[in-house]
């Protein structure tokens, strides 16, 4: 029999958890914890995730300072705005908001958020620490994952991992975070050969490929712990995850749901990175 994870239920529990350790920071400071929040452009499903990253800050009590710019905006305005708040001490943490227009340089405009105040996690200072095994802020789905493990006490030690799915948001993070907790991760994306087989010989399975229910039942072996990290829309046009999750779910001993699982998770600890980096300044 199947557990669910709840990421839900868990995200509410450490939302709470984070806005007593920033009231407190409060406290002991005498100053608040400050996000600032790029969006440039009118990309609906963008202003939905900055609106709930917004609402997320109010609810854990970290201000949030929201710059909204039109689609057209040029390549040295926003440069110019992330390098002033770069310097600027009463923000502890920068976020800009992906995708950006088509004539927007994202890779530059990233690369002058200093590391710490890279809550998102992107940046390579951060990702080459997490390599080396070296305190820093951690993207936050992936680290997200790893305490929904935590709180179900489910020890990745010596357990063999397939993470499906090799970007720099997710997927490589995610594979580093397991091989840090002792895990032997094998890391596949789409042109991964054999792929099944990769999975069948898996405990752990971390769905990450951006392809509605590609991950199919014949795929897991009996007592796997599958984690969805997909958000795709089926030929119905209802919210799925990248795994099957009615077929797949009675072979696993944990599964996460879509939605209500990992999505959660990734705004809470956007909320924590912002906490650390606070503390850390």
């Amino acid at each position: 029999m199947y557990k669910l994870i709840d990421g839900k239920k868990l995200a509410q529990a450490m939302r709470a958890d984070i806005a007593a350790k920033v009231a407190a920071y409060k406290e002991e400071n005498g100053r608040e914890i400050g996000l600032a929040v790029i969006l440039v452009g009118e990309d609906p499903a963008s202003q939905v995730y900055v609106r709930n990253k917004i609402k997320a800050c109010d609810e854990v009590g970290i201000k949030s300072y929201a710059y909204r710019l039109d689609k057209d905006t040029p390549q040295a305005r926003v440069e110019e705005l992330v390098r002033s708040l770069a310097v600027d001490n009463k923000i502890n943490g920068i976020l800009v908001q992906l995708p950006l227009p088509a004539h927007l340089d994202a890779d530059k405009i990233l690369s002058l958020i200093p590391f710490s105040k890279d809550v998102d996690g992107f940046s390579a200072e951060n990702m080459g620490k997490l390599c080396m095994g070296e305190p820093c802020l951690v993207a936050c789905t992936p680290n997200g994952v790893m305490k929904m493990f935590e709180s179900e006490n489910i020890s990745l030690s010596r357990k063999n991992a397939v993470v499906i799915g090799r970007s720099n948001i997710v997927g490589k993070p995610m594979a580093m975070l397991l091989t840090n907790a002792n895990a032997t991760v094998t890391l596949c994306h789409s042109k991964t050969r054999d792929l099944k087989e990769k999975c069948l010989g898996a405990d752990i399975v971390v769905a990450a490929i951006g392809r509605a229910k590609y991950i199919t039942a014949d795929m897991i072996k009996e007592g796997a712990v599958v984690i969805d990290v997909g958000m795709n829309r089926d030929e119905n046009g209802k919210l799925c995850g990248d795994v099957d999750f009615e077929n797949v779910k009675e072979k696993c001993s944990y599964i996460t749901p879509v939605p209500g699982g990992v999505g959660p998770m990734t705004i809470t600890m956007l909320m924590y990175n912002t906490y650390l980096s606070a503390t850390r300044s």
